[in-house]
């Protein structure tokens, strides 16, 4: 597929990118390879090979999903510059 100047201002437009007549010239070639690539790897047989998510087997670290920190109110809101009624107390925003 070929990308011509008319497709580069259009995705620039849809992109809200500024692209000056010389840069238009550049990308015009540059997208059409990019997507001359692109068509290459549809061209490959994956039929027989499962996808992935990472090239070294992984798995995720689980912990027991456990509360260990309750209790504490009065020592965290002791670093609260002000405390009302076991909340943080924060100005008035919206009036």
């Amino acid at each position: 597929m070929s990308v011509d100047t008319d497709t580069v201002r259009h995705i620039a437009k849809l992109a809200r990118i500024a692209v000056t007549d010389d840069e238009v010239a550049a990308l015009a070639p540059e997208l059409s390879n990019i997507l001359g690539w692109i068509e290459q790897l549809q061209e490959v047989d994956v039929s027989g090979v499962e996808p992935m998510t990472a090239v070294i087997p992984n798995s995720l670290r689980l912990r027991a999903d456990e509360v260990t920190d309750g209790g504490i109110r009065d020592a965290v809101l002791a670093n609260a510059p002000v405390a009302e009624h076991g909340f943080f107390a924060v100005p008035k925003v919206i009036e």
